[in-house]
């Protein structure tokens, strides 16, 4: 995030991140009229008050673990993405951690500031998170059920590797089910585990 003084106000807050290699990078500026954006060549400012919703999610993906991502509706049917990383090159996404979380933690109080009564959410949305439970629970009982059969059978290097790939996949899946709990939140309680670590712009 920067900083820039605006002419005749406060200052003006930036964040910019590129979605692909190609084309140039999504910008946004946190101004005193409200919400600027520039974003595949076209641009637009959208009052605060004019924001009606704000939903923040955890997204990894394999090249980056440490994603996040804020996607910003206002009340004319308009949506911005707003990703905490960025690509640098064909195989670097980098992360933007410390920057990210400066812009969404400002974009937030401004919003409130400004008396906005956006609806603001947090993780996957209900009907998702459901499938995403009823698959995971599916899985669960297919694993457990391997690993009896491994046990029972004294397949003892089977069993050792089921025990590990469950343990992998519960570190990894069961963090995005567990950060991605639909939810709501205030503006005085942004859901901290759907912004990146205070302090840190790289891989957590």
């Amino acid at each position: 995030m920067q900083q820039r003084p605006e002419e005749g106000g406060g200052p003006v807050v930036s964040y910019a991140y590129k979605a692909s290699l190609i084309g140039s990078a999504h910008a946004f500026e946190l101004t005193d009229a409200g919400l600027s954006w520039r974003i595949a060549g076209q641009s637009g400012v959208w009052s605060y008050t004019e924001i009606s919703a704000v939903k923040l999610s955890y997204r990894p993906v394999s090249m980056q673990q440490q994603r996040f991502r804020a996607d910003v509706d206002n009340v004319k049917g308009g949506r911005i993405a707003i990703l905490s990383t960025t690509w640098q090159t064909a195989t670097l996404m980098a992360p933007q951690g410390q920057l990210y979380r400066d812009f969404i933690v400002e974009l937030h109080r401004r919003m409130r500031a400004a008396g906005s009564n956006a609806v603001l959410t947090a993780g996957l949305g209900p009907k998702t998170y459901t499938a995403a439970l009823a698959l995971l629970a599916v899985l669960a009982v297919s694993m457990a059920g391997l690993l009896l059969r491994a046990l029972l059978t004294a397949e003892w290097t089977g069993a050792l590797f089921l025990v590990g790939f469950a343990a992998l996949f519960a570190w990894q899946v069961g963090g995005f089910v567990t950060r991605n709990r639909p939810r709501r939140y205030s503006f005085d309680g942004l859901p901290d585990a759907l912004l990146p670590r205070a302090g840190r712009n790289q891989a957590q």
